[in-house]
């Protein structure tokens, strides 16, 4: 089945609708690119996949193991190369408050960041520095 229908809306924008919900996402072109940045860049995007990508793992291995990480937050630093333009470095910090992990959950939540499929399908030149904060 289809994924996503993008759309070409001129001014270096586009819109993507996923097909299965109709959710609309927008992006332009970043502001060091000739873009407005008023939205995710494409390249916003794939580093915010990594990150919710991570999430969505660590979710369902939580579940399986009976904890929760909800509430939980990370921030997400995109850093370009020029030479050629493409991400270079990733760099996600996860937040985990509120909760006190044990070590086997600890290592549950590690083990997650390295079988994302996102992370996984990243070419090995794009660092991911992948730091989790208990």
């Amino acid at each position: 089945m289809e994924t996503a229908r993008t759309k070409y809306l001129g001014d270096l924008r586009t819109e993507i609708v996923h097909v299965r919900s109709g959710s609309v996402i927008t992006t332009d072109a970043p502001v060091d690119n000739k873009g407005k940045g008023e939205n995710f860049s494409p390249t916003d995007m794939v580093a915010s996949a990594l990150g919710s990508c991570i999430f969505t793992i660590m979710g369902i291995a939580a579940r399986e193991h009976g904890f929760s990480i909800e509430g939980s937050s990370c921030k997400i630093t995109k850093i370009m190369t020029d030479s050629p333009r493409k991400i270079g470095e990733i760099k996600i910090e996860f937040y985990f408050t509120g909760a006190n992990y044990t070590d086997k959950q600890k290592k549950i939540l590690e083990y997650c960041v390295k079988t994302c499929p996102v992370a996984l399908s990243l070419d090995e030149s794009v660092f991911q520095n992948v730091t989790l904060l208990f």
